[in-house]
């Protein structure tokens, strides 16, 4: 029989291992969800889908109830005013599920360009967030490819006479598959691409 002590430090170290297999598995989402991104690749080959610029950086790292990210997204011609503004916070429920939560940013324009502007990150606050409720993204890992979606109709939207809005999203290693779009109370698509996500290329770290 394994004495007492020895079965305390073999379950508080089978404990420690799966929280350090967990971190690793956020802190690799997170690695994939950080970068630059365009759809200039998509845009040059559809028409109907515009060139959109989109920045993901990782903020409040001293944090430890999961990643933090400072997000823009702009046309690339007006890349200095961007029309989506966000920081999602994301957090692991197991070791192959993930939720990211959203939030809009108070008097957000003081901090376009943060993404490259250390001063302006750290003049960000958590206080000067508020979180979108019903909109958090969950997201299944399979081998390398992680994909998600809200959840129904609880993301609710009134942008374009939208009554709630989906987001259903596929992150590769060199890529970021984004489809967003906005719902009437019919059911009846008012906003957003229709033939599929917009594909967003990685740059080069």
């Amino acid at each position: 029989m394994m004495p007492r002590a020895a079965g305390a430090l073999l379950f508080l170290f089978s404990v420690c291992s799966a929280y350090a297999q967990r971190t690793r598995g956020l802190e690799q989402l997170a690695y994939t969800m950080t970068g630059s991104f365009t759809s200039a690749e998509q845009a040059k080959a559809d028409t109907s889908y515009l060139e959109i610029e989109l920045e993901m950086t990782r903020i409040w790292h001293k944090r430890k109830d999961g990643a933090w990210f400072y997000m823009e997204q702009a046309m690339a011609s007006s890349k200095d005013k961007p029309y989506r503004q966000r920081i999602y916070h994301l957090r692991e429920l197991n070791d192959s599920t993930y939720v990211s939560e959203i939030h809009t940013i108070r008097t957000g324009e003081r901090y376009f360009g943060a993404y490259k502007d250390f001063a302006k990150q750290a003049q960000l606050l958590p206080d000067s967030i508020d979180r979108l409720e019903g909109c958090a993204i969950t997201l299944n890992r399979r081998g390398a490819i992680y994909s998600g979606s809200t959840n129904g109709r609880n993301c609710r939207n009134q942008f374009g006479g939208a009554s709630y809005a989906t987001s259903e999203v596929t992150l590769f290693s060199d890529r970021m598959v984004s489809w967003e779009r906005g719902f009437d109370e019919a059911g009846k698509q008012v906003w957003g691409a229709e033939k599929g996500g917009y594909i967003f290329i990685r740059r080069p770290r």
